[in-house]
Parts: structure tokens; sequence; C-alpha cells
């Protein structure tokens, strides 16, 4: 549009055609891109809110939580498949998440942000285990093997997060354990991983194969 009028201006001649360089479609496509962006960012807003929300912000905020995962899941009706799937996923998952970030925002308790991180775990691992259903045979198994581990490692921290803040107020005994036993789980979930990869050998490879996972995690 200011091409155009300077070039009414400079040269006296009519407004030329400038064609809109934006192709069909396109339009809508960034029209559901915005709406859906604007969910992602709306449901994570959650997490920036000042803690000890007095009751009627809490509410608002469970409120404004709903009506943002129906926005997310509108944004996932033009699609189909696989990728509905996972978009679905990813709005369940940053409505549980903003709940329980909320609710350690109303309450902060150890416990309570202990929940917002699982719920988080959770999501992450949903969302990764629909990604995984673009794979199949062996790959597909070691994807969730892999996104179940990451779950594992997540909730060990949070627990471990939990006990630490728990000792904290008396000693470091409980804080020890904590970090051991997270250690072991994420340990256990690793295994559990190259054991699924060592599915795709047969015989003699496969029996080495799992002896050095074995060895390498301590089994």
């Amino acid at each position: 549009m200011r091409l155009a009028k300077r070039y009414v201006r400079k040269t006296g001649l009519p407004k030329p055609y400038f064609p809109d360089p934006t192709p069909k479609g396109t339009i809508v496509n960034k029209l559901n891109f915005n709406v859906i962006a604007l969910a992602v960012s709306l449901a994570f807003s959650s997490g920036a809110m000042a803690q000890n929300l007095s009751k009627s912000d809490y509410k608002a905020g469970k409120d404004r939580i709903a009506a943002e995962y129906k926005l997310a899941k509108t944004g996932c009706a033009s699609l189909s498949g696989n990728p509905k799937d996972i978009c679905v996923a990813e709005a369940k998952g940053k409505e549980s998440i903003g709940m329980a970030e909320l609710d350690a925002s109303y309450k902060p308790t150890p416990k309570n942000q202990y929940r917002a991180r699982v719920a988080r775990a959770e999501a992450d691992y949903a969302v990764a285990k629909e990604r995984c259903d673009d794979m199949a045979g062996n790959a597909k198994d070691v994807c969730v093997k892999q996104a179940k581990a990451a779950e594992t490692a997540a909730k060990a921290d949070a627990k471990a997060q939990m006990k630490t803040s728990d000792a904290n107020a008396t000693a470091g005994e409980k804080s020890s354990d904590a970090r051991e036993q997270a250690a072991a789980d994420k340990i256990d979930a690793q295994y559990k991983v190259a054991k699924e990869k060592c599915d795709t050998y047969a015989g003699d490879a496969k029996d080495r194969c799992l002896d050095q996972a074995k060895t390498r995690f301590g089994k």
C-alpha cells in the first residue's frame, strides 16, 4: 500500500496493481497458528502467577484454564489422524499442568509443588507417546521406553525435591536417601530402554547386547 502511494506521488500516474504475495490458504493457516499459539501462551501463564492467590483469583484462574483448554481443542479440530491425537494430548497436558501450577500458587506447599512437577512429567509423556505412534516395530517400542524413562526421571527428581524440602528443617539424611532413590529409578528406566534396543538383534548378538546392558547398569 505504501509503495503504491509513493508511486502515485512521484509519477502522477494511476495507482498500479500490486498482487497480494500471500498464497491462498495462508491466511487461514496463519489464523489457526495464531489461535493455537495464543492457547499455548495462555496455558503457561498460570505458572507465572504470584503465590498466595486470593480465593477469587484462584477461581478466576480455574475458569481461564478451562477456557484455554476449550480454545486449544478447537484448534485441533481441523486436524486428523495422529497429528490430531498429538494436538489433543498437548491440550490436555497444558490443562493439567495449568491446574496443578495454579494449585501450587494458591497453596505453595512442597506437596503441591511436587504434584505440579508430576503433572508436567505425565503431560510430556502422554505427548511423547502419541508422537511414537508415527513409528512402527522396534523403533516405536524404543521410542515409548525412552519417553517412559524421561517421565520416570522427572518424577524421581520431583520426589527427591519434595523430600529434600521436607528434610531441610531437620537433617540431611532424608535428602541423601531421596537422591539415591532418584538415581536408582533413573538407572532402572535407562536399563529398560537398553534392553528394548537389544530386540533388534537375535541369537548370540542379542545375548551380548543384554550382557552389556546388564554390566553397564549394574544388573
